[in-house]
């Protein structure tokens, strides 16, 4: 089965810390709740090093929610041909979904169908079975504790597994289980899609996880995405979910994911302004 979703606002974790020490944890999840965000998406690169009552205390210290995002490495992507990296990467799948379930949190989202990062080549029928058997065996363990899974679709030097939303669903539809979605990321769909709004009227009630990020994932406003013709498009669909605020800058870095998204630039200094600005941004015209 399906679980509940609900409109919701949060914001992405680097967006203040770049680590999940006691400290940055609290930097966090206290700037997510001074901004007005309903949660904190958490990045969970490496699970097993979570505090989980640290974590659950400052949520609940700041009347917080927590989802949580992650994308696999070569080490454990699960569409490898190998059955020991498979299994490498069950195992973290299974832990992420271990510790959000832990933290009350319902949406694990993010590139958790291969390793983010550009392969040499398009995927196999063999890289994609696989790819599709691992979502089906992570849905199911997420199902138990009522968790939805959601497959976030990125751009061609991110993965090669699906690069628009059109693909995401067909993918979808092999993963076949009922709680897991389609999450879609403006910052990736203004360099793959045929415009903002074709993928999102065609995921319709599949639509599972919104991010909202600009074309250079700066400030929002200020670069190339049409935010008005997406949120026009989730506006038709009645989309109602969580919804992301995703920027990165070299002001705040995580040593694993700045590296892989390559976050070169240093785009804001001010985290406070830049979530603050951009949920303000996100609620006028949602």
């Amino acid at each position: 089965m399906s679980f509940k979703k609900s409109l919701e606002f949060g914001g992405h974790a680097l967006v203040w810390s770049g680590d999940w020490s006691p400290e940055g944890a609290r930097k966090a999840i206290s700037g997510a709740a001074r901004a007005g965000y309903d949660y904190i998406e958490i990045a969970l690169l490496d699970p097993w090093q979570v505090d989980v009552a640290l974590t659950k205390d400052l949520l609940q210290e700041f009347n917080l929610r927590a989802h949580a995002s992650l994308g696999l490495s070569a080490s454990t992507d699960v569409t490898s041909t190998n059955p020991s990296i498979i299994a490498k990467g069950d195992e973290l799948l299974r832990k992420a979904t271990d510790v959000l379930y832990a933290l009350g949190g319902t949406e694990l989202c993010g590139v958790i169908y291969c390793a983010l990062g550009k392969y040499p080549g398009p995927a196999s029928q063999e890289n994609r079975a696989n790819s599709v058997a691992a979502m089906q065996r992570l849905a199911d363990y997420a199902a138990d504790k009522g968790i939805n899974i959601d497959l976030e679709v990125v751009n061609r030097y991110e993965t090669n597994i699906m690069n628009t939303g059109l693909e995401g669903l067909a993918f979808l539809d092999a993963v076949n289980r009922p709680n897991a979605y389609l999450h879609l990321d403006t910052y990736h769909m203004h360099i793959e899609e045929d415009g903002m709004a074709k993928s999102v009227l065609a995921a319709k009630d599949r639509l599972g996880y919104v991010h909202i990020g600009e074309s250079h994932r700066g400030y929002l406003g200020t670069g190339n995405v049409n935010f008005e013709a997406f949120f026009a498009a989730l506006k038709q669909i009645n989309y109602q979910g969580p919804m992301t605020f995703e920027s990165f800058s070299s002001r705040v870095v995580d040593p694993k994911l700045s590296n892989t998204l390559c976050v070169w630039r240093n785009l804001w200094e001010d985290s406070d302004d830049l979530a603050t600005t951009a949920l303000q941004f996100i609620k006028a015209r949602y």
